[in-house]
């Protein structure tokens, strides 16, 4: 038996790869992807999307609550203020360091704890006094960290000392322990 002759490839009209050929194949091949694109599975059983996790509420602002300050009808200041969730609710609280306006001098200062008032347009309400003004105490440094409040408390050693010059410094911080701000610290002495 005699096979056929092997016909001559160049012969073949499809071993010869022209402009329309490649063209051919680009459509077809588009076509493909389309296609295989419109038909996808639907999604395999149920997916549970996880709820985007609650924002914390921001910290109470400083400016627009009432402090226990008596400064005979002048204003008062917002000197420093720092924010941290001190009492482990997920809610941060503000402390401010306020004092009455003076025209000279270092005015007391009071360091008094700001929670978010009750109702969405209610100012921050005071909760906690650290440091009252009547302590004759300016505060230089402010910070809270890690659930503590740390100050830098400058005073006066006796009466006989001018205003305007504190000769006392303590670091101190509180922390909130069984429903009270527990207080921490150390004197320093200070050269006049």
């Amino acid at each position: 038996m005699q096979l056929p002759a092997a016909p001559d490839l160049a012969d073949l009209a499809h071993t010869h790869a022209g402009p329309m050929h490649w063209l051919a194949t680009a459509t077809a091949t588009a076509a493909v992807v389309a296609l295989a694109g419109l038909f996808q599975p639907g999604p395999a059983g149920a997916t549970v999307t996880a709820a985007p996790a609650p924002r914390p509420a921001p910290a109470p602002e400083a400016a627009a609550a009432s402090y226990p300050l008596e400064c005979a009808g002048a204003p008062h200041t917002v000197a420093k203020r720092a924010s941290g969730d001190l009492d482990g609710d997920g809610t941060p609280e503000t402390v401010a360091v306020v004092h009455c306006e003076a025209g000279s001098g270092t005015p007391p200062s009071g360091v008094y704890v700001l929670t978010r008032g009750r109702g969405t347009n209610a100012p921050a309400r005071v909760v906690a006094t650290l440091v009252a003004p009547d302590q004759h105490r300016s505060v230089t440094e402010l910070a809270v960290r890690d659930g503590t409040v740390f100050a830098t408390l400058l005073g006066y050693s006796s009466l006989d000392v001018p205003r305007c010059c504190p000769d006392e410094k303590e670091q101190v911080s509180w922390r909130w322990r069984s429903g009270a701000f527990v207080r921490a610290g150390r004197d320093e002495a200070r050269s006049a």
